[in-house]
């Protein structure tokens, strides 16, 4: 007799006279066996090229819920100091071009014409009210206000989100990817 583990009790009827001494015909063991692969292989053949599929775009929704005041005000004071250093930069570069291109002699030769007498014996010079020192100091001082100012600003308007958000729902935001 022979033993299959699918059988009831573990114990299979012995061979039929047609089968003889060898058992079971052996063409049907490697279809059960192999099932699995030959239908998977009858479904996608193999040497046939797969069909370019559509690529979709997949969307997520989300909601801005809450902003963390703290990480708010350590960004935006970042980005004032950045702010004020370029504005800083920026009138020195403007200052040096206009000192350059002969502008204040033009001013002074203008208002010289209008102001001085003709017997006075000094010129009218613009640089002696306006420099680049004075006008640097005054540029430093505005990029220190604005750096005190945008961060209270930033953090106070992150505060406000949060309690709009709170009521209303915070603003919804969706991202696609490519």
């Amino acid at each position: 007799m022979t033993r299959e583990a699918n059988s009831p009790g573990g114990i299979a009827p012995g061979p039929s006279k047609d089968e003889g001494l060898a058992g079971p015909s052996t063409a049907v063991l490697p279809a059960v066996a192999g099932g699995v692969a030959a239908a998977k292989a009858q479904q996608t053949p193999a040497a046939a090229p797969r069909p370019r599929a559509v690529r979709r775009t997949r969307k997520a929704r989300l909601r801005l819920s809450r902003l963390d005041p703290w990480s708010v005000m350590k960004t935006s004071f970042l980005f004032s100091i950045a702010a004020g250093i370029m504005l800083v930069v920026a009138v020195y570069v403007v200052w040096t071009v206009m000192a350059t291109s002969g502008l204040f002699d033009s001013i002074n030769e203008i208002v010289g014409s209008v102001v001085s007498t003709p017997g006075d014996t000094t010129p009218f010079r613009v640089e002696e009210y306006i420099n680049t020192q004075k006008v640097m100091g005054i540029t430093a001082l505005i990029a220190c206000v604005d750096v005190v100012i945008f961060t209270a600003l930033a953090t106070l308007g992150s505060f406000l989100y949060n309690l709009a958000a709170t009521m209303l729902g915070g603003l919804e935001i969706t991202l696609a990817e490519d």
